[in-house]
């Protein structure tokens, strides 16, 4: 029996994708949570064999989740479960370790033979969104540009953000001024906004 933990902030959808697994024989869901920091003590609790993450999630995102559970040594596999089809979500979820991707109008025989494969210790990669990862490429943006867009989607100021990371306001415009030109975005507005629908931030 493969133990599966849920974790998706949508209650109908993630009572119903249990309802659905309950349904496979040799999967059984373990634990169901609704925010992304309730992941990391939910598996500490119940040891799944595998953790399906939502990536838009209150508390902390299911890759953000991912990153921690890698970072912890935590021995359960990890799939996420997405209706965001961006590519930089791939790749990151990648580098964290991640074993399945599956987007969420996928049947859920896809999601179960995800599931399998990945306790397994094979990948199970959508692939649509793999095609749309290798289409777009790299992420062009370095650490810290990443870092100060993330804050000015926030709504942090310049000055804040400088006082946080350590640099002073004019390397702040300096950072993103770069990653504006590297978007090729004539704000920073619009810069967030790109860099969140390719998945980079």
């Amino acid at each position: 029996m493969i133990r599966v933990l849920l974790a998706d902030d949508e209650h109908l959808i993630r009572g119903a994708v249990a309802a659905l697994l309950g349904l496979e024989p040799d999967l059984e869901v373990v634990a169901e949570v609704g925010r992304g920091d309730e992941v990391a003590p939910a598996v500490a609790e119940h040891a799944p064999d595998v953790a399906v993450l939502d990536i838009d999630m209150p508390g902390a995102d299911g890759l953000t989740v991912a990153e921690r559970l890698s970072e912890s040594g935590a021995r359960c596999a990890v799939c996420i479960l997405t209706s965001f089809g961006r590519p930089g979500y791939l790749r990151r979820a990648m580098a964290a370790g991640v074993r399945g991707f599956v987007a969420k109008d996928a049947p859920t025989e896809e999601l179960a033979a995800a599931i399998r494969k990945v306790h397994a210790g094979g990948r199970y990669l959508d692939a649509e969104l793999a095609a749309s990862a290798m289409a777009a490429g790299d992420n062009p943006l370095t650490a810290r540009e990443r870092e100060i867009l993330r804050l000015i989607g926030a709504g942090t100021e310049t000055a804040r953000i400088a006082a946080l990371l350590h640099l002073s306001e004019g390397t702040v415009r300096n950072y993103l001024s770069s990653a504006m030109a590297k978007l090729g975005e004539p704000n920073r507005v619009a810069a967030v906004h790109t860099a969140r629908e390719m998945g980079w931030v």
